[in-house]
């Protein structure tokens, strides 16, 4: 039976690191502050607003909310990026995702400032990633790391597997691990017989939004197992990418959900406040 990578408890141990880093930032005078920007009125994103909003509030980082309506313009959506990028007391500004199709997510990330851009999706610090620099890295991937290291689990040599490529979990995944030295296969939904490349991964991470999608025999034996996916099953209940009943009777380790990458994303995202913070000394 695999072991639990228990992202609740590792995250918990990292904020509380983290208050004692901000009491010493606000002797000296640096109050770490984080702008939150949601467009429209999606159901999961107010949620995960409201979870940052609380890790702030418990970790002593001061929080702004900026809530615009979905018919919000590009360009009213750039000038208040440009009024927070000018803003000396904010230190991180983090704009949630989802937005409406109407607007160039990519267009407002290029537009947050890089020394700003806590969740690592500006190009300039996504081409620091790339170059093995120190940067924001993007939060998921970041807590990963975070948590297979508290772990000790070494990944240099590894076959690593990534299942998914989207630009806020799967390639900056990649970087990450390719970054540890572990060999790096990504796969995506047009990959020829994805169980024939899953099978052979020693760490396979997944983030590809399909409920229980991995299965027992796509998975090597001893593998360590990382699911990113929060989906709700059809018995209504909150639920991975990966069958974790089945699966964690092969795998060495593996993420539960909830409990797992969660709580590590919001950790790491603070982490990334703080040390936005940090740099003004």
């Amino acid at each position: 039976m695999a072991e639990i990578l228990d992202g609740k408890k590792v995250a918990k141990k990292i904020r509380e690191e983290l208050k004692k880093e901000v009491i010493e930032l606000k002797e000296k005078g640096i109050r770490p502050k984080l702008a939150v920007i949601m467009v429209g009125n999606d159901s999961s994103s107010k949620i995960y607003v409201k979870n940052k909003s609380l890790a702030c509030e418990e970790i002593g980082i001061e929080y702004e909310e900026y809530l615009l309506h979905e018919t919000t313009t590009m360009q009213e959506l750039l000038n208040l990026i440009d009024k927070l990028n000018e803003d000396k007391s904010i230190n991180g500004i983090l704009l949630q995702s989802p937005i409406p199709k109407s607007l160039d997510i990519n267009e407002a990330f290029k537009r947050i400032a890089p020394e700003k851009d806590v969740d690592g999706f500006n190009p300039c610090n996504v081409g620091k990633l790339c170059l093995g620099q120190d940067t924001f890295v993007s939060c998921t991937p970041y807590g990963i790391i975070k948590l297979l290291e508290e772990y000790n689990i070494d990944l240099e040599g590894k076959d690593a597997v990534v299942v998914g490529r989207s630009n806020i979990v799967g390639k900056p995944m990649m970087q990450c691990l390719l970054n540890k030295n572990a060999t790096v296969t990504v796969c995506h939904s047009k990959t020829y017989k994805l169980e024939r490349v899953t099978s052979k991964a020693d760490v396979l991470v997944v983030a590809i939004g399909r409920p229980k999608f991995i299965t027992k025999d796509m998975v090597k034996e001893n593998a360590i197992v990382i699911d990113v996916g929060i989906n709700r099953g059809e018995d209504g209940k909150i639920c991975g990418d990966v069958d974790y009943e089945e699966v964690s009777k092969v795998a060495s380790y593996i993420t539960p959900v909830p409990g797992g990458i969660g709580p590590m994303t919001i950790a790491m995202l603070m982490s990334n406040i703080v040390k936005a913070a940090k740099s003004k000394i």
